[in-house]
């Protein structure tokens, strides 16, 4: 373990917001788990700090086992992948040391998170835990699977200023979040914002945030001074905050925004962080304030752009410093127009929309 400090300058990308402003953070420990290995190394008295693999930029997932009486609180869980599945049963017989699984807690519904839920719940009969509404939109769009594009979804990449081709790609693509994750469980035990159960011998207290997903759990324990982020606050990152053609008007980078401010009103800034993605850091409150100021930045930025009228395609310059290539073009413009929709709900901008049916945005007044 050391007292490594590192200084933070984002990249910009879709979900990785540009930060100017450095925020110092300190990165307690030295080396990480190997992902996949099946082994664990341990963050803070009977709390296990894992890595499964992921496919992408990205490469892994944090997951997380909490001493819980004669076995282990599992938090998150990977993608359902032959590989990730063949590290939890090295992680089963290895790290866990053959203790069973108590129950499985998901921070919230995306894929590497969820991803294997199901099939752990069923091999040692437990229960799942998570927020109401990130268990059933989950259960919404997994019944998506197979399913072919919804015209509604066509329109709303049209409207954004999609060509054919990427129209096309859509299609051929729609369906396939369920593909990543493993049958859930047709019963749940429901998590609440504030709530505070026990694992194990220490006190969890639940604390919600919206606008990456929509109702996401982060854990904050108290005693052992850990809060288990999530997606909601990553070191070297920005989650993704995204419209989606179910709800066009959405306006999630205020809920994000408001989110973020919450969670520093409510846990202290000296927590160690265990995030889904990148290190266990301390900084809390700095990385919040630079999280909310990059936005705000992006904010402004974009508005200035806005003298002419500009499609959601035509904001991407303005918010992200990566080409935009068709594998993110999707996350790409539900982020864009999350700041579009964001700047109509302060009154700075407003939409029209032409005859073709393409949305045109501009500076209000």
């Amino acid at each position: 373990m050391r007292d490594g400090i590192e200084e933070e300058a984002g990249a910009a990308a879709p979900g990785e917001a540009a930060e100017p402003r450095r925020a110092r953070l300190v990165y307690p420990f030295e080396s990480a788990p190997e992902t996949g290995s099946g082994q664990a190394i341990e963050v803070a008295p009977g709390v296990l700090w894992l890595r499964q693999p992921l496919g992408g930029s990205l490469g892994f997932i944090n997951v997380w086992a909490i001493a819980d009486g004669e076995g282990w609180a599992i938090v998150d869980t990977g993608m359902q992948t032959r590989e990730t599945s063949q590290a939890w049963r090295a992680a089963f017989a290895e790290a866990l040391d053959g203790r069973p699984v108590t129950r499985v807690i998901v921070t919230h519904l995306h894929p590497d998170h969820i991803g294997l839920a199901g099939w752990i719940v069923r091999k040692f009969g437990v229960r799942l835990w998570m927020t109401r509404l990130e268990y059933f939109q989950c259960r919404m769009l997994v019944a998506d699977t197979g399913r072919e594009a919804p015209e509604d979804g066509v329109r709303f990449f049209r409207a954004a200023g999609w060509d054919e081709d990427a129209i096309d790609n859509y299609k051929a693509r729609f369906g396939g979040f369920g593909k990543a994750i493993y049958q859930l469980p047709d019963s749940y035990r429901r998590m609440t914002d504030g709530e505070t159960f026990r694992i194990g011998e220490h006190d969890w207290r639940v604390v919600t945030g919206q606008g990456h997903s929509p109702d996401h759990a982060c854990l904050w324990c108290p005693a052992l001074n850990v809060l288990i982020s999530g997606d909601q606050v990553l070191p070297r990152i920005s989650s993704n905050v995204s419209v989606f053609p179910t709800e066009p008007d959405a306006d999630p980078l205020t809920d994000w925004l408001t989110s973020l401010a919450k969670v520093k009103a409510v846990v202290p800034d000296d927590v160690l962080v265990l995030p889904a993605h990148n290190d266990p850091f301390e900084g809390l409150h700095a990385r919040i304030d630079g999280l909310i100021s990059g936005h705000e930045r992006a904010l402004a930025r974009l508005a200035g752009k806005l003298a002419e009228p500009r499609r959601v395609v035509d904001a991407f310059g303005s918010l992200f410093a990566r080409p935009i290539g068709p594998e993110i073009l999707g996350m790409a413009t539900g982020e864009a127009l999350a700041h579009l929709n964001c700047l109509i709900g302060r009154g700075l901008a407003v939409r029209d929309v032409d005859a073709e049916g393409v949305a045109w945005y501009r500076a209000a007044g």
